[in-house]
């Protein structure tokens, strides 16, 4: 829904990129890589396309046009291209929409005579090629498009095209689309289409719309049901299974949250539930996309949100980052559209901020042994480990790397992987004097578009080898042998006389002899690593 942001008429514009930090910024697992901010506000949607050649684009609407941004390279994110408006300075050029086929992008506005912009993309990563403005006979614009297999779906076009969705055929030549059918009952403000079937949002009636598109040239209604009264949907996404339908609100009664529906049965279709970001009652949904168990959603001044959808009667927030940490009133600004890659990558637009690359955090819970007190189940201090994914066949080579720390009470540790891809891998820790712990026999699934996780410490078979030392019979905790002070794979007689000669000139702060994490070294420190060498422990790897 845009035409509240009528109002915002100043235009400012910033130059600048930012990577690996937070800034200030509120999140939950999930993590900055580059924030691109080097155009005219107010930002718009966005999409993502991915090249032949592996590398990855974010396509992003501007006040201007449209940037080009490769994010390949977590550590040279740049822009690529940028195509013109065709309307520029228009007061009412504040947004556009877009998507991808094959090699070429589809830019769409609701400024008067914009028409649709063609873009060619196969000359990235050296430039982008601008192919041409396309105005089909009695077009002057779009509110938003949509495309599967070789066709667009226009959406919410001027009257006298079509306000419900509109065929466009790609087949014959990509550069000159060809018009075929139309359903035009109502206007039609978005659409997501699975199978030739079309779930379209009837923003201002309150309804989703189900219709038939297989024969491209007559699309027939099915069936339309009430989002409930008042509840303006914006946009809607099926899952997988295509058993629910969630639906964003983002006019209407409050709370504009996302809704969820049972579409199992066409002629009985029944309301789930709704969901809304922990504490924040005000701020307004705008677009949801699905990634297998995930949802993926834009949600205004609420920033980034990633909900497991796997029982959709209760969805389960699983991480977020705040785009526009002003407020979370019920306005139009902060995070406008979302898009994730098979690398994990996520990329959104904030409407006054510009392009975020995001991932999520994989997150590993692991004990060493001398911290942890049994007493308070908790760490006697918080200590960083550095983690490694390795291949899981000979010669198991590391992947991916990352360091955090380790929380003294969940035992957790945030960690960013950022160029690993799918596969299957051994998970590594390595904690200053505490043995080398590799995880189960063959590997863990990784995959970078899922929040993933491993706890080492709930079950001494986490381990490869079980090579784990049991600190803790209620609750039940398993923990990496302390004493391996030198980092040679074992504790034995070096790492004893390292220890015990601290422990005489008694040694205090942040020492790696320091066993147990209270910056003394002293008996309790011998006495580890005395009983670890006397049972020759060591590493255990494949």
């Amino acid at each position: 829904m845009k035409k509240p942001l009528l109002a915002f008429f100043a235009i400012f514009i910033t130059f600048s990129i930012t990577g690996n930090s937070e800034a200030q910024l509120g999140n939950k697992n999930m993590y900055l890589l580059a924030n691109v901010n080097t155009h005219a506000t107010p930002y718009s949607a966005l999409w993502g396309y991915k090249a032949p050649d592996g590398r990855e684009y974010a396509i992003l609407g501007t006040f201007d046009g449209t940037q080009f941004v490769d994010i390949t390279d977590a550590s040279n994110i740049h822009e690529v291209g940028f195509v013109a408006s065709t309307s520029p300075g228009d007061p009412n050029n504040l947004w556009r929409e877009m998507k991808t086929y094959s090699h070429y992008a589809y830019i769409v506005s609701e400024v008067r005579n914009s028409g649709i912009q063609i873009v060619d993309l196969q000359y990235l990563p050296d430039s982008v090629h601008y192919v041409k403005k396309f105005v089909p006979a009695g077009h002057t614009y779009t509110h938003s498009i949509s495309q599967s297999g070789p066709y667009l779906y226009l959406n919410g076009c001027n009257p006298g095209f079509g306000n419900g969705v509109t065929v466009l055929d790609l087949t014959v030549n990509p550069e000159t689309p060809v018009k075929r059918g139309g359903y035009n009952v109502d206007y039609i403000h978005d659409c997501r289409i699975v199978n030739d079937t079309i779930y379209a949002a009837n923003v201002y009636i309150s309804k989703v719309s189900i219709i038939n598109a297989t024969n491209k040239n007559t699309l027939t209604g099915i069936t339309s049901f009430i989002n409930i009264a008042n509840s303006g949907p914006h946009n809607t996404a099926v899952t997988d299974d295509r058993k629910h339908i969630l639906v964003t609100d983002e006019v209407g009664n409050l709370p504009r949250a996302l809704k969820i529906w049972n579409i199992q049965d066409l002629g009985n279709i029944t309301y789930v539930t709704n969901w809304q970001p922990t504490g924040i009652t005000s701020a307004v949904i705008h677009n949801v996309e699905i990634y297998g168990k995930y949802a993926l959603i834009a949600h205004y001044s609420a920033g980034v949100r990633l909900v497991d959808i796997s029982n959709p009667a209760v969805p389960t927030e699983v991480a977020y980052y705040d785009t526009y940490p002003s407020n979370d009133f019920g306005n139009y600004e902060g995070c406008w559209g979302v898009y994730m890659f098979p690398s994990g990558k996520i990329i959104a637009s904030d409407r006054s901020t510009g392009l975020y690359v995001l991932k999520t955090n994989f997150n590993i819970s692991a004990v060493p042994e001398g911290f942890y007190n049994s007493s308070t189940n908790s760490l006697n201090a918080k200590d960083t480990v550095r983690a490694f994914l390795r291949s899981a066949s000979s010669p198991y080579n590391i992947i991916d790397s990352s360091k955090a720390l380790i929380d003294s009470v969940s035992f957790t540790g945030s960690f960013k992987f950022n160029t690993a891809p799918s596969g299957t891998y051994y998970v590594v820790i390595k904690h200053r004097n505490s043995i080398e712990t590799w995880s189960r026999l063959s590997g863990e699934i990784y995959n970078p578009m899922d929040f993933g996780s491993y706890n080492f410490s709930d079950s001494l078979s986490k381990a490869y080898g079980s090579n784990m030392k049991q600190v803790d019979f209620s609750p039940v905790r398993f923990a990496a042998y302390s004493g391996d002070v030198d980092q040679d794979g074992s504790v034995d007689a070096s790492d004893v006389s390292s220890i015990d000669n601290d422990a005489n000139n008694s040694v205090t702060g942040y020492v790696n002899t320091d066993l147990s994490g209270d910056k003394f070294v002293d008996a309790i420190d011998v006495s580890i690593v005395d009983n670890n060498s006397s049972n020759t422990v060591s590493a255990i790897i494949p």
